[in-house]
Parts: C-alpha cells; structure tokens; sequence
C-alpha cells in the first residue's frame, strides 16, 4: 500500500509524517547559501530513512521556509522530490501556508507562525491571501526568535563595552563575535532568544525591554494583516510555532494587549506538519494559489 508523507521544513530543523501510520523523521533545518536546495534535499533524505520509510510514496505535501522564491525553481525542486522519493505527486509550498492550514480548520482569518524567523498570512472568505513579513533576517522577521535573540546580543557588546546599560544578559559566556564564522548563524542568533526570556521574567530591564518591542512588533504585523482583509467583524488569530510555544504568555500576553479589537487570539487547531498532512490528504482548497503541484509522468 502506498503512503503518503508531510514534511515540515524549518530553519531549525525538519519534520517529516509518514501517512496513516504516523511514524515521524527528522533531518537538519534549512540554511542559507548556494547549496540551501541539495542540503534541503539531503535533510528530506536523512529525514525519510530516520521515518523507516519503505513503502511507495503517493502524495508529498512539503511547506518549507526555503520555498524557492524563483521563477520555476519551486517547480524544478518538486521535480528533484518527485525523484528523489519515487513519488507519485509533490506539492510543495512555503511553510506559512502550512502554518495557516494546520491551525485554522476552515481557513480563515491570520496565521503569524514564529521561530527562528516569522512569517505572517491572512486569507479571506473569498479565497484571497496576503502575505506579510518572511522578509528575513537582514530586512524583516520582526518579533521573530532571531530578532529577539540579535537584540539580546546587542545589549550583550554593549553592557560589556560599557556603551550601554547593565544587564544579566552579559551573564553569558558566549562570544556573539564568533558567530559571524559560523554557517548556521541565523539559527545560533535565535538560540539566544530563551535567554532573553528568561532574564524578562527575572525582572532584568533590558531583557524586558526586548521583549517589550517584540510584542509591538508581531502586533503591528497582526493588525496590518487584519485590516487586509474585508469587513468589520472579529477575525481568528492563530500564533504558531515555536516561539510563541516556548514563550507561551510571557509573550502572547502583551501582544494581545497591543492588538486591536479585531483580532482575537485563537488556539491553533494544529502545527504546521498538521498543515502539510491536511495538503498531502485533501485538495489544496484556499491554498491552491500558493501550491506548486508536479507530477509523475
């Protein structure tokens, strides 16, 4: 009997669902760089033999933070998966709308999915979508576990230099200069953020600081992504991944305190490999305009 596979790409790590058994894999998250497509091809490979997959493969449904941005390369990449796995049928998407199918049933309202970067979609009633920041770490990501754990860094230079204000952050023994050597950087950065945590709940200022312009941040992208789509009425707002799972309400209370009235804060039905398992067992549905689809020929 054939199966089908869910897979989950993150910058830190991914995830991959064997379908109906449930059996799960893991392999290396997406890093940058000329060779971020064949290491997320090797992380696929790695993360199917560490699932025990065997069995012939139907439907692969991938969301993945390394969607190729590219005129056909999304096309060109599901062809190398359809290889790769001797599938039938690959859809691939970016891992936002992965994020979006798991945690809201009926596909509607915002969907801001946070861990090492954030990415923000709204999709309407009508089908139409909008997608805000996933802009990266350079030029967006705001409120993300990277911006967060680079702004701890930061104040870390600083207090050290005596440039800027005492904070327990410094406490720590790394040397953020370092981490410009190293190929998974964006991801080093974003391991700082639990610590920035933690001094916050401590009562440390700085740290508090931090968090603070966080939430502001995730709250601006929250509002704009509601007041993108049509009426006046309340709209589900889902916070997924793992940032808002490590921080929980330390970080989604003051959010939800900068939020307009019209986004309500929902619980996610489910995680953005729930989302991929929903797009390898059904239609794509609201999330057709956003699936790069292949098949074997």
């Amino acid at each position: 009997m054939k199966v089908n596979l869910a897979v989950d790409g993150g910058q830190s790590a991914l995830r991959l669902r064997v379908l109906p058994t449930g059996r799960t894999g893991s392999g290396p998250g997406y890093t940058h760089g000329a060779a971020a497509n064949e290491r997320m091809l090797d992380a696929i490979r790695e993360a199917a033999a560490d699932a025990g997959l065997v069995e012939p493969v139907g439907v692969v449904a991938l969301g993945l933070t390394g969607f190729p941005p590219e005129p056909g390369a999304a096309a060109a990449f599901a062809g190398r998966v359809l290889d790769l796995l001797a599938a039938d049928e690959v859809r691939v998407t970016q891992d936002m709308v992965t994020a979006h199918a798991g945690a809201l049933a009926d596909g509607y309202g915002v969907v801001v999915a946070a861990g090492t970067g954030l990415v923000c979609l709204a999709v309407d009633r009508d089908g139409s979508w909008h997608k805000l920041d996933g802009h990266g770490y350079l030029f967006g990501d705001a409120g993300s576990a990277f911006a967060i754990g680079r702004a701890g860094l930061v104040a870390v230079q600083k207090a050290r230099d005596g440039r800027g204000a005492v904070t327990k952050l410094a406490d720590t023994a790394l040397d953020p200069v370092t981490f410009y050597r190293s190929p998974t950087l964006v991801d080093d950065v974003a391991r700082f953020a639990p610590s920035v945590l933690r001094c916050a709940a401590e009562g440390d200022v700085v740290a508090e600081g931090i968090l603070s312009r966080a939430a502001a941040d995730i709250a601006e992208t929250i509002d704009a992504a509601v007041a993108k789509l049509a009426g006046d009425g309340p709209v589900p707002v889902a916070c997924v991944g793992g940032l808002f799972a490590g921080a929980g309400d330390q970080l989604l209370d003051p959010v939800r305190q900068k939020l307009s009235t019209r986004a309500q804060l929902t619980e996610a039905a489910g995680s953005s490999l729930d989302g991929a398992e929903r797009l390898a067992t059904s239609a794509p549905g609201p999330y057709a305009d956003l699936t790069v689809i292949q098949r074997k020929l």
